[in-house]
């Protein structure tokens, strides 16, 4: 027997039928899934220490489970001392298994860990897709605080093939995204 995430298990059991229902669609194909997971760091500091871009792919890859990139600058900017060409950031985008993987993790053990949190906002891009953003990678517990050089913050990207913000949202709540509670 093959292991599969437990949210991959929920989506097909519990989810799909729960969205078909609720939206009215016609056939399984229709139901919105979640794609992939993009998750991005921007390392400005980078540019005056090399090292903290060697820390931030490191701690992205512990966090992900998948070796993250070093994303370049495109451009020269004088202003921040910016040649194009130098690392300014990371990237890793996950995809089937591992992003399941990471998405329960996020869910019930990362974003329960952030200091103050009352839920995510629900603010989607119109199209299915949710960007949240993490101020402290370190609310994940591969991060071991006593090796951390500095604090970095993160992108999170969570790309779905719904059609329409309320369907990425419903699809999200489903899985137990804890989004915040509009005040009425």
């Amino acid at each position: 027997m093959s292991y599969t995430p437990r949210l991959k298990d929920k989506y097909t059991n519990e989810i799909v039928p729960v969205m078909k229902e609720k939206f009215q669609y016609r056939s399984l194909m229709e139901v919105p899934k979640v794609e992939k997971i993009v998750i991005s760091q921007g390392v400005g500091e980078a540019v005056s220490d090399r090292k903290l871009i060697e820390n931030a792919v490191n701690d992205l890859t512990e966090i992900a489970g998948q070796k993250a990139l070093i994303v370049n600058s495109k451009k020269d900017v004088s202003n921040f001392k910016l040649r194009k060409g130098m690392p300014i950031g990371t990237k890793v985008t996950l995809r089937k298994d591992k992003m399941y993987e990471f998405l329960d993790r996020l869910i019930s053990v990362a974003l329960p860990r952030t200091r103050d949190f009352r839920g995510v906002k629900s603010n989607g891009d119109g199209r299915g897709n949710f960007t949240i953003g993490v101020k402290e990678s370190i609310i994940f517990p591969e991060i071991d605080i006593d090796k951390v050089k500095k604090i970095l913050g993160m992108d999170i990207t969570i790309v779905t093939s719904a059609n329409t913000t309320e369907e990425g949202k419903a699809l999200l709540v489903e899985f137990g995204f804890p989004f915040k509670k509009n005040k009425e």
